[in-house]
C-alpha cells in the first residue's frame, strides 16, 4: 500500500496540467503529460522547463533537481500513453461533458487498479465518479493556481471513494510538499465557495458603481491585505472560469446569493476573459495594465 503511486498521468497540458506535472516530477514521480495536441505539449514542456529554471535561479531547487525532474516527464498525445499509470489526474476545462468523455476514453486503456482523479474546481466528484468504471477509485485532487507556488491541495471524496484511494491520494499530495484541506463533495468545495462569491461581489460593486476597478482592488489590497485585488485576481483566474464556478454554485445550491453578476456575463460574452485574452477588468496590451472601467 505504501508506495502504491509511482507513475502519474496528467490529462491536459494547460496552466494547471503543466503545474501538476512540474510538482509531481520534482516530488520524484514519473509523469506522463497527455494532451490531444502535440503543439500544446511542446509549449507545456517549455513552460515547465522555464518554471523549473526560475526555481533554480531563486535557489529553491538545485540544477540537478531541475534536470532530474525534466527527465521524469514524458509527453503523449494519445490516451494509450497513460495505460500503466498508478494515478491519473484530469485537468481539462470546467465542462462536465468534456470531463465525462475523457474519463470514458481513459478507463478503457487504464489498468484496473489505477486511481482516477479530477482537478475540477467545482463539479461534483460523486457525479464524475459515476461516469467511470471505478467510482470507489475516483477522487477529487484540486490544486491551486499557480501549482508550483501554492501550498494547498483540496482532497474531495465522492460518496463511493474508498479509504485506500483516499489514503494513497493523501500520501501522494504530502510527498509533493503540499498541505491538505479535506472538503465534502459540495459545489465549489472550500476555497472557491468562499473566494468566488467574494470576486462576484466585487464585480457587483463595480456594476453598481460603488467604486471603479482601481478603487475596488486598492481597497481590498490595502484594507484587507489581500496580495491581489479581487478584479485583478478574476483576470488571473479567467473570467470564463469565474463565471462557470458561479453557475455551478447557483445551480447546485439554488441560492440567489450565488447569482453571477450580469457584468461578469457581459465580459465573458465579449470574449474579454482576463489575462489570457489580453483584456478583462484590465487591458493588458500596453506597458502596464489599464482598467477597462
Amino acid at each position: 500500500m505504501a508506495d502504491m503511486i509511482r507513475k502519474v498521468g496528467v490529462i491536459g497540458s494547460g496552466q494547471m496540467g503543466n503545474g501538476i506535472a512540474h510538482v509531481a516530477a520534482l516530488g520524484g514521480f514519473d509523469v506522463v503529460l497527455n494532451d490531444v495536441s502535440a503543439e500544446r505539449l511542446k509549449s507545456a514542456m517549455a513552460t515547465i522547463n522555464g518554471n523549473l529554471s526560475r526555481q533554480v535561479a531563486k535557489k529553491i531547487i538545485t540544477e540537478d533537481a531541475r534536470k532530474a525532474a525534466l527527465d521524469r516527464i514524458v509527453s503523449s498525445d494519445s490516451m494509450d500513453g497513460l495505460a500503466d499509470c498508478d494515478l491519473v489526474i484530469e485537468t481539462a476545462v470546467e465542462k462536465e461533458e468534456v470531463k465525462r468523455k475523457i474519463f470514458q476514453d481513459l478507463c478503457t486503456v487504464l489498468k484496473p487498479e489505477a486511481i482516477v482523479a479530477s482537478n475540477t474546481s467545482s463539479i461534483s466528484i460523486t457525479r464524475l465518479a459515476a461516469s467511470t468504471d471505478r467510482p470507489e477509485k475516483f477522487i477529487g485532487i484540486h490544486f491551486m493556481n499557480p501549482v508550483p507556488l501554492m501550498e494547498l491541495v483540496e482532497l474531495i471524496r465522492g460518496i463511493a471513494t474508498d479509504d485506500a484511494t483516499f489514503d494513497a491520494s493523501k500520501e501522494f499530495v504530502t510527498k509533493l510538499g503540499k498541505q491538505i484541506a479535506v472538503s465534502e463533495d459540495f459545489p465549489a468545495f472550500i476555497v472557491n465557495r468562499i473566494l468566488l462569491p467574494m470576486i462576484n461581489e466585487a464585480i457587483y460593486t463595480l456594476y453598481e458603481g460603488v467604486g471603479n476597478v482601481e478603487a475596488i482592488d486598492a481597497a481590498m489590497k490595502l484594507g484587507a491585505h489581500h496580495p491581489m485585488g479581487p478584479l485583478e485576481l478574476a483576470d488571473f483566474i479567467g473570467l470564463d472560469t469565474c463565471l462557470s464556478i458561479m453557475q455551478v454554485l447557483h445551480e447546485g445550491l439554488a441560492d440567489s446569493k450565488y447569482r453571477p453578476c450580469p457584468l461578469l456575463v457581459k465580459y465573458v460574452e465579449a470574449g474579454w476573459l482576463g489575462r489570457k485574452t489580453q483584456r478583462g477588468f484590465y487591458d493588458y496590451r500596453g506597458e502596464k495594465p489599464v482598467p477597462t472601467r
